[in-house]
């Protein structure tokens, strides 16, 4: 039920999507992608695709594959994909926490903004660790609950307002622990620090 509130709200946000959250999280995606340290020939999926607006900071010599949940947000990164010739990559609908690919079949994971978003953050991070192949990398840009308890408090209070634009403001920053996957970086970014970057590691046992 959830999930379905989400594609509705994302869907009516489609057009109107860019303009409210280009430039002030370009920044993250930025630097998420630098730290995944892309090579050539390697597959990545991005996971929460959206419009499209991480998509031409790829390099050209990696193939990358964006999935979402809203058909509307995906029809206006396909315009994307077409205006800019990005040949490199593809786009499909559907739903981060059951995600149709074969175990190990990436390199490498990105998801932009996107655990505050699902209904089960725990369950969408097992499922991107799944797909990405031991030794890959996962890249996970979001805002967490702050560890400030005055911000805290404010954020949990807020909540029930920001689920309805789409997101929690209170996603613990716990929801990335699994002893499979290792942290190599964490850092804050964006406005204010307000949102972390954080890349894991994938074990090589699995």
């Amino acid at each position: 039920m959830e999930d379905l509130r989400t594609e509705r709200v994302y869907s009516r946000l489609s057009s109107h999507y860019d303009l409210l959250f280009d430039k002030v999280f370009q920044k993250g995606r930025e630097e998420a992608i630098r730290v995944l340290e892309l090579t050539g020939g390697e597959r990545v999926l991005e996971v929460g695709v959206g419009t499209g607006l991480a998509l031409p900071l790829y390099p050209r010599n990696v193939e990358v594959v964006g999935i979402d949940l809203s058909e509307g947000m995906l029809e206006e990164a396909r315009d994307r994909i077409t205006r800019l010739g990005l040949r490199h990559v593809s786009v499909l609908k559907m739903d981060a926490s059951s995600i149709q690919f074969e175990d190990g079949a990436f390199d490498a994971v990105f998801a932009p903004y996107v655990m505050s978003v699902v209904a089960d953050p725990k369950r969408v991070l097992s499922e991107m660790k799944r797909v990405c192949r031991p030794g890959g990398r996962i890249a996970i840009v979001n805002h967490f609950l702050s560890r400030n308890p005055v911000k805290a408090t404010l954020e949990k209070a807020l909540t029930p307002l920001s689920v309805h634009v789409g997101f929690r403001l209170d996603t613990p920053l716990g929801v990335l622990e699994d002893p499979e996957l290792q942290v190599e970086v964490r850092r804050r970014v964006n406005l204010m620090g307000n949102w972390t970057l954080v890349r894991l590691r994938k074990a090589t046992g699995r």
